[in-house]
């Protein structure tokens, strides 16, 4: 044992060559999560508003490609966002390290399901998504406390559930 490890202390890699590759490029979304030690998240949720409408206006799909577009997209992000966020996890000791952002992805990408490509849709989306994965209200909250990269996703999820669904309410009254 390392003399400066203690054997209660959770393991930590800090070695990048003993990281897990695959997992660290799709958990911190390219990268993305090491740009700021606080706010990735958010730098991680603007890009992905970026590229989604970047590729709706280049792309000009349907209204039912898009929602297709985004809801594979969004499902895609979970399902690989899940394990590599469980591995990024492990190999720092920590339950939801701040690294990992491609929960924001996914979630983002919730969020802007049913959104119009509009400047003002897009950018109501990423606002109502930002404030609710960070005031996370009941149950965004209590999903956290799933187990590794379960709980990392899934309460980013659950927000971009409600900002979806602020963002149809917001539609319906004729605000957007």
């Amino acid at each position: 044992m390392h003399p400066s490890a203690s054997p209660a202390s959770a393991p930590q890699i800090t070695d990048k060559n003993a990281r897990t590759p695959w997992a660290w490029t799709v958990g911190t979304f390219f990268g993305i999560g090491w740009l700021a030690p606080r706010g990735g998240g958010t730098i991680a949720s603007a890009v992905t508003v970026a590229l989604w409408f970047a590729a709706a206006k280049a792309l000009q799909p349907t209204p039912t490609g898009l929602l297709v577009g985004t809801v594979v997209a969004a499902a895609f992000a979970t399902l690989i966002g899940i394990p590599a966020g469980s591995v990024i996890a492990r190999e720092l000791g920590k339950k939801d390290p701040g690294q990992v952002v491609i929960d924001e992805v996914a979630g983002q990408l919730v969020a802007l399901t049913l959104a119009a490509p509009t400047w003002k849709y897009t950018l109501a989306a990423f606002i109502l998504f930002r404030a609710l994965d960070i005031w996370k209200p009941s149950p965004v909250r209590q999903l956290e406390a799933l187990e590794g990269g379960t709980g990392i996703m899934l309460d980013d999820i659950a927000a971009g559930v409600y900002a979806l669904l602020a963002v149809r309410l917001l539609h319906l009254f004729h605000v957007l």
